[in-house]
């Protein structure tokens, strides 16, 4: 290959009349040998002082160990050494080595593009293998710096003899295969070792079935030699799939050109002894078997590094190029040149090859990249070691797969997995005490947290106003948004009964208009009884606002509605007790006292001002308001009204209830009334069960969470209004319509007679000294007190005792003492 470059250059004409010469030594892959063939090159070289060295600039060596030796021995006469395969990362120090120089770049960068396969491939507990020299030491200590950033690790790394005379070399390999086979989970092995080393782990680790089916990374060291793998012995399949990295490789067609045109009767290359020799074999040196000279031209090209190709054309180009700086485009004698000055021309030498600039950095290197090759078979029995799968560009620190070709490395690697441990998604890691980094406890997410990737550092939250997720979770689910809808059973129930409600309702209005002068309505307070009627029309009609899909507006109407109508209900109760009470009150100083004290439609505007106040300041301070409740369940966005003033709805409640603990005492105070005046059994028997479920609903309400929160609400109403309906309204309606033969005044007259004999006989004997109801009592027949006295003390009750004696045919009213006369 060097030769041809040479040729190249010679026959272009390029440098004029100056031809390049060459002198070509085989280092043996021995640092000895190649130092003992390097003293040639010298001025002191053991024979003979010379002015000039013999040679201008070395190229080669392959290997670092052999550079490193020979760029120090080359150095004492600065002589410059340009390599094309050496990448060990301490020949970088110019310091140390100011006149070694390289056309491929430093085993940092092959060490960063190795890490980005693993990271790519999701790998993070691989193996190491490689030489114990300068090459393996720099590109593994490159590598451990690399994967400290990316949580990598290293199940082993082991490191193998440089040289094969080492009398450690077969227990190395043996207990480099014990690792490799032991460590089950390590499907990736990284190999910075040389071909012969690996042609020996192959040959013991494929008899192993553990060992097979690995993933081989193969740096640019080995990673395109066609010994080590026996595929005689062993095929690709065996090892499972093994790609790596080589150093960026050229065009080849020329120099294979180059090799087709040799001919028997040729003579250039008897020019060159390695080739001449190999040309004029007759046999096989491996097979000994007898061998055409075209079969060995096609095994020459079969054994094309295409790497080595691009990296000694740059170094001969970069020769080329120096010279031609130093003599061409200025005068220079070539016999008294000095390699000094030559070398610091190499230096800032800028060199073409392919089309594209190339020059050396502070370093001395050249950053021409890699190529990513995938081993794959050409035929049954043929490795194809140059298939490229995708580059590593080093400017740009970025590596790209070939898109026509991904699919095949992903089949082949994709699947392939080499964890020390594997978190799944709703799993997060937890670091093991003493453990390396990769290795880990996984635990799954806690509720409302998911990971949805493997090996996840952290679960994250879900976003809790809108999602949620059970324990364990790779991904949230968003929340249901829940409240009392309009098709949902139980509401349904509850509006069929305010429904109800609303009808009979009006169907007892229409009742008592259309029997409005009978004694039922008349003794009931006709006008209270139709504004109570109203009232309980709208608190069923309340009812409605407690359902469906909360709004600002329907929160706040809804207590406010049914707190004010319920209140009127109460209050209209209130008057109706205070009557009775009033009516049948036979103490004359009590009686009047609450004569001055009853003024109904007084009464019920105050009782009503004090909720108005109430439900005022409720709205105006902090009203109710739609709420979304995400806290009180997992999987659902409540949505509800919020009192946001609890103590005003509580005082709203209190008050309703304060007016009917009054309605209580007064109606159970006039439980003994006459059977015509059974309001007050009813009303303390409607308040008892109003006040026994308000008081049942208080903590249910506290306690009870969800969208059925407002149906208890909505139940307490209708209990509530419906006790009122039935006890106040029902039993008339009954007598009305199928009791009409007591729907009459005389019997009205008859039982209020009855009540009031009875009672005038209790006062008789409870007052011996002669105190008695001039109203009720016998002896005031023959009183000289003129009746109309009488009539107006007994005037508060006026409004009960005229439906039951007013005469179709008077339009004066007799008092009870009159009925006593008659």
């Amino acid at each position: 290959m060097m030769v041809h470059a040479i040729e190249e250059i010679n026959k272009s004409g390029a440098l004029g009349n100056i031809t390049l010469g060459y002198h070509i030594v085989d280092s043996c892959a021995d640092v000895t040998t190649a130092l003992r063939n390097t003293l040639p090159f010298m001025k002191m070289n053991g024979h003979k002082q010379q002015l000039t060295p013999p040679v201008m600039v070395v190229i080669g060596d392959y290997y670092s160990e052999i550079s490193v030796a020979v760029t120090r021995q080359l150095n004492l006469e600065k002589i410059p050494e340009i390599s094309y395969g050496s990448t060990s990362g301490l020949l970088s120090d110019k310091t140390r080595f100011p006149s070694f120089l390289r056309t491929v770049p430093e085993d940092d960068h092959q060490a960063h593009a190795i890490i980005d396969i693993l990271k790519d491939h999701n790998w993070n507990w691989v193996g190491i293998v490689a030489t114990d020299g300068e090459y393996g030491r720099y590109a593994v200590e490159r590598l451990q710096h690399h994967a400290a950033h990316y949580d990598i690790c290293f199940a082993y790394i082991k490191f193998l003899p440089e040289f094969l005379v080492d009398n450690n070399l077969e227990d190395s390999i043996s207990e480099t295969v014990k690792s490799i086979t032991e460590n089950g989970n390590v499907s990736v092995i990284v190999s910075f070792a040389k071909p012969i080393h690996m042609t020996y782990i192959f040959d013991k680790v494929l008899r192993h079935h553990r060992g097979r089916n690995k993933v081989w990374i193969a740096s640019d060291n080995w990673s395109q030699s066609v010994n080590c793998l026996n595929t005689t012995r062993w095929n690709l399949k065996d090892v499972g799939t093994i790609f790596g990295l080589t150093l960026k490789s050229g065009n080849t067609s020329k120099f294979e050109q180059f090799l087709r045109n040799h001919t028997e009767s040729f003579d250039l290359y008897k020019n060159n002894s390695f080739l001449s020799d190999f040309l004029n074999g007759n046999e096989d040196s491996v097979n000994g078997l007898h061998t055409s000279f075209d079969s060995k031209i096609n095994q020459l090209i079969s054994m094309i590094y295409p790497y080595a190709v691009f990296s000694i054309e740059l170094a001969v180009k970069a020769v080329a190029e120096t010279i031609k700086d130093l003599c061409i485009n200025q005068e220079c004698d070539i016999t008294t040149l000095q390699p000094e000055k030559f070398r610091d021309a190499l230096k800032k030498a800028n060199f073409y090859l392919e089309g594209r600039k190339y020059s050396f950095n502070k370093n001395g290197d050249v950053d021409t990249g890699y190529d990513i090759i995938l081993w794959r078979y050409n035929s049954p029995t043929t490795v194809d070691m140059n298939y490229e799968v995708g580059h590593y560009d080093i400017e740009r620190d970025s590596m790209t797969f070939i898109n026509s070709e991904i699919n095949s490395l992903h089949h082949q690697t994709k699947k392939v997995s080499s964890r020390c441990s594997t978190c799944y998604p709703g799993e997060w890691k937890v670091r093991k005490a003493g453990e390396p980094v990769c290795c880990y406890e996984c635990k799954k997410c806690p509720a409302n947290h998911y990971s949805s990737v493997k090996d996840a550092p952290l679960c994250s939250a879900c976003e809790n106003t809108t999602h949620y997720s059970v324990e364990g979770s790779e991904n949230c689910t968003e929340k249901r948004t829940d409240f009392l809808e309009w098709d949902d059973n139980y509401h349904i129930v509850l509006l069929a009964f305010a429904a109800l409600g609303v009808l009979l309702t009006l169907v007892v209005g229409i009742i008592f208009l259309a029997h409005w002068k009978t004694p039922v309505v008349r003794s009931s307070v006709g006008s209270i009884s139709i504004l109570l009627l109203l009232s309980l029309l709208s608190t069923f009609g309340s009812v409605v606002l407690f359902g469906g899909e909360p709004k600002n507006w329907q929160c706040q109407a809804r207590q406010v509605v049914f707190g004010l109508s319920f209140t009127l209900s109460v209050s209209c109760i209130l008057v109706k007790s205070f009557k009775i009470i009033l009516a049948f009150e036979f103490n004359p100083v009590t009686q009047d006292i609450l004569a001055k004290l009853y003024k109904p439609y007084l009464i019920i505007p105050l009782c009503m001002a004090g909720q108005v106040l109430i439900c005022t300041v409720w709205l105006v301070y902090k009203p109710p308001n739609r709420e979304e409740d995400y806290k009180s369940f997992v999987k659902v966005v409540l949505l509800k009204c919020d009192e946001n003033l609890f103590p005003a709805f509580g005082a709203m409640l209190a008050y309703i209830g304060l007016l009917a603990l009054i309605c209580f005492i007064l109606a159970f105070k006039g439980r003994k009334l006459p059977q015509c005046y059974n309001d007050a059994k009813f009303i303390t028997f409607s308040m008892l069960i109003y006040l026994i479920a308000w008081i049942i609903f208080g903590p249910v309400y506290v306690n009870v969470t969800g969208k059925y929160n407002s149906a208890i609400e909505m139940a307490v109403i209708l209990i509530s209004a419906y006790s009122i309906l039935f006890c106040l309204f029902f039993t008339k309606c009954y007598i009305i319509l199928f009791k009409r033969e007591e729907n009459t005044e005389t019997v009205f007259r008859n039982n209020v007679r009855n009540f009031s004999m009875g009672k005038d006989r209790d006062l008789d004997k409870n007052w011996p000294s002669g105190i008695q109801n001039l109203t009720l009592s016998m002896e005031s027949v023959s009183s000289p007190e003129p009746l109309h006295l009488v009539t107006e003390r007994r005037e508060s009750m006026n409004s009960i005792e005229k439906p039951f004696y007013k005469s179709p045919h008077s339009d004066t009213q007799p008092t009870l003492l009159q009925v006593k006369e008659q």
